[in-house]
């Protein structure tokens, strides 16, 4: 991937979400002026891994030779394979070849300076256009669409939300058009701008999230708000745009028995469309069938159902005609991992069975084969060929880390493994496997040859040896010769300088031997986006004025710490999210459990302390103790933090740490006085994120109940060092348009982006002393 050094640095860092820090090491300068060097990311949300890169200084440009395929779609009708990782987005020939840039969009290798997880794009299924949000704050861009074949972009709209965990927009299956949500609303888009009016009021489909809206197989899609299910065709969008006030959305296909909450709840509608499965919550699967009369009585309680683990995070649907499985990953037993648990329900023309358990599946990371004969299964351990009816295994092709997969056609995939990116093709005699780029290399040099002869690149991939001439694929070398890597030659000397601050541990530095002059391999990094005012002026999150000397709320201004401060009151919804989100990102919280919350969810305060977090009190029920309803004295509040240890024994085995905040963060010097009496240290926040208004508190307070994307640039704005950052879990009475903590990906890019470690809360009191 051959790029010059330009201005898209700033559109690489930003769409860069988190910045796992980039090292660079094996500097090998050969007598042409090449030098091969190695990047290495770990951390901010991405699978640890590094890139091979050739560099001509002379000409101020690097060439990527291997790719990690941490994600990988295909483009250009199967030709084109798109590679998404910590270094930027990446093309490869199906055929083979080495990783070159898509046009327009930012790379590593364009001279971009973050290793991280790389937000989501949305390629359209004809490998043409690429959806990306284009930052202009922590949490806000504009919704951008690439034309990949000349590299034109298109301004779709701005104020978008970034992407967290689901990408804001989906594509139709023709490639036509698109639906995408922002602030609370969905709207279509047309790639020929006679069937887009430039004005979003004329392309508004209804209130929603993404996950109200379910491509078919044609030109419509599926649309659930509130209990109805509605079908849509593209083709009228404009028109009932127009007549909104007249005209439903769509055609009414069916209704389900409750409301439905995009924040918590996802919907799959079944290959031919007389069907769907909810899931409600994240815990409970019911199966619906579409096309019954309204005015039809349905006994909704002979349908199948299944009440899952309450802590599925992630779930995968894999339907293939009349039989649905659904893959859930749950917690393992007695382990701080996960286990994959499969549900089949079988359905037919007269209705549909129960849901039954099946073997476990060995991940829950799983795709159908075109024609639905087929599931193919990757993950830590290996790939997987099923025979997707039987449920039995075919073909075990790779036994090594497998992290992306997709099928070519029904007996032909793609897997990017750790070392290499293969074909496989599968047969009645095995499996073959053909090389399409490398992943990684664990060893590389220049070929030795004689003097004044370029030498060739090779590089060690597991146990074999590949080599290139930097432009043609890789091929395997049986005896390669390595020369002895150098600093030095005629013309350059290279080193590593070491850097206190930014994306990069260390810059590799170029020095002119035959001139004046040392420069940066790489630019130095611009600072972050300034960011827009939000609305709401004053009223926007912030810092909390000077709190009192007997509370604890930050800790050392002078670092970059921060810690974040999860509330639970008496429900745990976004719980499983949440435990999801910083075990990919390696960070361990602090979590504040009232005694209402336990009783209620043992099983999710054992979740939580088996993941390894902190855990701490907020008393034993639900209360303010502010309130002159309660006589609060030292007896009071020492039986009621010692009630809420013994609630947390009961359900864990464990014991809450010895800090606390009352409910609400309602304290006075007494409370905090009391508590001390008890052993217990309090502590508050400096930053009050505001997630937790609801409707009648805007109004009784005078506030604005902000978005999610509006309360993260709020507190980006608020944050200093040492500062307690606290989010609410759980359903808000009243409801949100959107949650924090749905967001909390998106949070803890921006500050890891700006330098922020992420601490628990008594890590900070420690470091404070």
């Amino acid at each position: 991937m051959k790029r010059r050094f330009t201005a898209c640095v700033l559109l690489f860092l930003l769409l860069s979400a988190a910045s796992g820090k980039i090292r660079f090491s094996g500097l090998d300068l050969s007598e042409d002026n090449r030098l091969l060097l190695k990047a290495d990311s770990s951390g901010g949300g991405a699978e640890p891994q590094g890139t091979l890169i050739c560099a001509v200084p002379a000409a101020r440009s690097v060439t990527q030779l291997t790719a990690f395929p941490e994600s990988m779609e295909l483009l250009e009708e199967g030709k084109t394979l798109l590679i998404r990782n910590a270094f930027g987005s990446q093309r490869i020939s199906t055929n083979g070849g080495l990783p070159r840039s898509f046009p327009g969009f930012p790379s590593f290798t364009g001279g971009s300076g973050a290793g991280s997880r790389v937000e989501s794009t949305a390629p359209s299924p004809d490998g043409r256009w690429l959806l990306y949000v284009e930052p202009v704050s922590h949490a806000k861009g504009t919704l951008t669409l690439l034309d990949g074949s000349s590299g034109k972009k298109i301004s779709v709209s701005p104020e978008t939300e970034r992407p967290g965990r689901f990408f804001p927009a989906l594509w139709s299956a023709d490639s036509r058009g698109f639906i995408y949500a922002k602030g609370g609303r969905l709207y279509f888009y047309t790639v020929t701008t006679r069937s887009a009016p430039p004005d979003e009021r004329y392309r508004l489909v209804g209130e929603g999230a993404i996950n109200s809206i379910y491509w078919g197989s044609g030109s419509s899609f599926y649309y659930l708000k509130g209990s109805a299910v509605y079908r849509v065709r593209s083709d009228e969008l404009f028109a009932r745009t127009l007549y909104r006030g007249f005209l439903d959305p769509g055609t009414i296909a069916g209704k389900i028995p409750f409301e439905f909450d995009p924040n918590f709840d996802r919907f799959w509608i079944a290959p031919d469309g007389l069907s769907l499965l909810l899931c409600k919550e994240g815990r409970n699967l019911f199966y619906y069938p579409l096309g019954i009369d309204e005015d039809t009585e349905t006994d909704y309680t002979v349908l199948p159902y299944v009440m899952t683990s309450r802590s599925s995070a992630r779930i995968n649907v894999l339907w293939s005609g009349g039989i649905v499985t659904v893959l859930i990953s749950a917690p393992a037993a007695g382990t701080s991992g996960a286990a994959s648990i499969a549900y089949r329900l079988t359905t037919t023309l007269s209705g549909a069975g129960s849901f039954e358990m099946l073997q476990s599946p060995p991940s829950i990371f799983a795709e159908l084969s075109p024609d639905g004969s087929r599931a193919v299964f990757w993950g830590k351990s290996g790939l997987w060929i099923y025979d997707y009816r039987s449920w039995k295994v075919e073909e075990t092709p790779v036994s090594g880390p497998v992290y992306s997969c997709i099928w070519l056609g029904n007996d032909e995939l793609i897997a990017g493994g750790a070392e290499r990116i293969e074909r496989i093709r599968i047969h009645a005699g095995g499996a073959e496997r053909k090389l399409l780029c490398l992943a990684s290399a664990s060893q590389y040099g220049f070929e030795q040859n004689s003097p004044g002869e370029a030498g060739r690149i090779m590089a060690l991939a597991g146990d074999t040896w590949y080599m290139t001439d930097g432009a043609a694929p890789w091929i395997p070398y049986r005896t390669p010769r390595i020369r002895e890597a150098s600093l030095v030659s005629a013309r350059y000397r290279v080193y590593l300088e070491r850097n206190d601050g930014g994306f990069f541990e260390n810059t590799p530095m170029v020095r002119n031997l035959l001139s004046v002059g040392t420069f940066p391999l790489f630019e130095p990094e611009p600072p972050p986006p300034a960011r827009r005012p939000v609305p709401g002026g004053n009223k926007i999150p912030g810092r909390l004025p000077p709190q009192p000397e007997y509370l604890f709320s930050h800790g050392t201004r002078e670092a970059r710490d921060v810690a974040l401060a999860f509330d639970l009151y008496d429900d745990a919804a976004g719980l499983s999210t949440v435990l999801d989100v910083l075990d990919r990102y390696g960070i361990r919280a602090t979590f504040f459990l009232n005694g209402e919350f336990i009783r209620r969810h043992p099983q999710a305060a054992r979740e939580i302390a088996g993941a390894g977090h902190e855990t701490a009190s907020m008393f034993f029920a639900v209360m303010d103790l502010s309130d002159s309803r309660y006589q609060v004295d030292t007896n009071f509040v020492a039986r009621g933090l010692a009630r809420n240890e013994d609630e947390f024994f009961k359900a864990t085995g464990g014991e809450l740490s010895l800090f606390w905040h009352p409910p609400y963060y309602a304290v006075s010097r007494e409370i905090a006085a009391a508590a001390a009496a008890a052993g217990y240290r309090t502590t508050g926040r400096d930053i009050d994120s505001r997630d937790w208004i609801r409707p009648d508190d805007a109004k009784r307070l005078g506030l604005e109940q902000l978005s999610a994307a509006d309360l993260i640039d709020g507190i980006m704005d608020a944050k200093e060092g040492g500062g307690i950052i606290s989010v609410r879990l759980g359903l808000l009475p009243g409801g949100r348009t959107d949650y924090l903590f749905n967001s909390l990906e998106v949070l803890l890019d921006a500050l890891i982006r700006e330098g922020c470690e992420m601490l628990p809360v008594s890590t900070l009191m420690n470091k404070s002393l």
